[in-house]
């Protein structure tokens, strides 16, 4: 009972092992076939997660907005997702004509498994992860690039304008976002000294990189967000300008996988935030116990996952440019000063030996004062500028 218990995983990985290998297959083969279920539980299991995150966003979407929400088939409306898959899945496959029908089937299941994909490297409790990489951190961006690909290519394979600007949307919106979602990984990458996620999670067992770089966990949440064009960043889908963007042309389970792309990556984001400033699986009592870190894992992602529910459905979409010029004229900037100030604080830590909590706390609480400070002076300026058009001339 107590190996069980210590290590529960690693147990019932043995026992099956042991079954495969007294069927008189090899232990090479049995190593195969284990990393084969075991990649077909985890997509299976965060697949299967859909129809609840689904269900749990648009109950607390419902209650947000006032409304009830899904109420009529099953306890609380939970069957309602069920509905709703049975309805995608008998409805016809509509291919437009003129079509190119390659990349036009291969753009929702690119979409669907880069999201997958990306929970290969995600420590979900001690010993249980997918795989150890001591490169996870570029393999994450790697893999989420993906879907940036699948979206550009059922805009343009689709022979519709609409989809088309759609997918000119996606270049302007998830790559220019790419930039400060890549430069606040490298900020828990320096932290850590390594790359590798489980390394990062280890090396947050006394203190959560959250409380050290609160800057760089912003910039990486807003940058999630923006990436995976979720409101107030919906632009790529706009239904006011480009009726429904680049999966207008897309319709029943084809349709459908776009969907569950969209809020497994959103519960993805959720848990990389979890795993790079929360902590993962740390916790008390977490590494004497897996199933407790498995538990405390679940619990920040959950508490993410609500903030980016509670953003979706407190906040109006913001323009294009409003869009742009937050990214490049701040997110941006702040992304490469954050991490300016990290390499060099972690630096002077190493060298002089200073309390590494208290000087990148402070370090970070400086910069996001005076990036208030020029934030205030910015907006007065506009203010002026709408009240005194004509300027000193009139």
């Amino acid at each position: 009972m107590d190996q069980i218990l210590g290590d529960p995983f690693g147990w019932f990985n043995q026992l099956l092992r042991s079954l495969l290998e007294g069927w008189g297959l090899s232990p090479g083969f049995t190593s195969f076939v284990l990393n084969l279920l075991g990649a077909f539980v985890m997509g299976l299991g965060v697949l299967l997660l859909t129809l609840l995150l689904i269900w749990a966003e648009r109950k607390i979407v419902a209650r947000i907005q006032d409304r009830l929400g899904p109420n009529r088939v099953g306890p609380f409306g939970i069957l309602q997702t069920v509905a709703d898959l049975v309805k995608l899945v008998t409805k016809e496959l509509i291919v437009p004509v003129g079509a190119d029908l390659g990349p036009y089937n291969l753009a929702p299941l690119l979409a669907v498994m880069s999201v997958v994909g990306l929970w290969a490297v995600v420590p979900l409790a001690p010993r249980l992860l997918g795989a150890d990489i001591n490169v996870g951190v570029l393999y994450v961006v790697s893999i989420g690039a993906i879907s940036t690909l699948s979206i550009l290519l059922a805009g343009i394979s689709s022979n519709n304008k609409y989809a088309i600007l759609g997918a000119f949307r996606t270049v302007a919106q998830m790559v220019s976002y790419a930039v400060p979602l890549v430069l606040a990984l490298i900020v828990p990458t320096l932290l850590a000294g390594s790359m590798g996620m489980v390394e990062i999670v280890e090396e947050q067992r006394s203190i959560w990189f959250l409380v050290i770089a609160p800057v760089a966990a912003l910039i990486f949440f807003i940058s999630s967000i923006a990436e995976v064009g979720r409101a107030p960043f919906d632009l790529l889908e706009a239904e006011s300008e480009l009726v429904a963007g680049f999966h207008i042309e897309y319709s029943g389970l084809r349709f459908g996988m776009f969907f569950v792309a969209e809020f497994l990556h959103a519960f993805t984001i959720s848990a990389l935030t979890a795993t790079l400033f929360l902590g993962g699986w740390q916790g008390p009592g977490a590494a004497e116990y897996p199933l407790l870190g498995l538990f405390y894992f679940g619990i920040k992602t959950a508490l993410v996952y609500f903030v980016v529910i509670w953003i979706r459905g407190s906040f109006p979409r913001i323009r294009i440019d409003q869009m742009n010029q937050l990214n490049w004229k701040l997110i941006t900037p702040l992304a490469l000063v954050s991490l300016m100030v990290t390499a060099v604080v972690e630096k002077l830590v190493v060298d002089m030996g200073l309390i590494r909590i208290g000087v990148h706390l402070g370090a970070n609480l400086l910069l996001l004062a005076i990036t208030l400070w020029a934030l205030r002076a910015y907006a007065r300026a506009v203010r002026r500028r709408v009240e005194d058009p004509m300027g000193s001339q009139t």
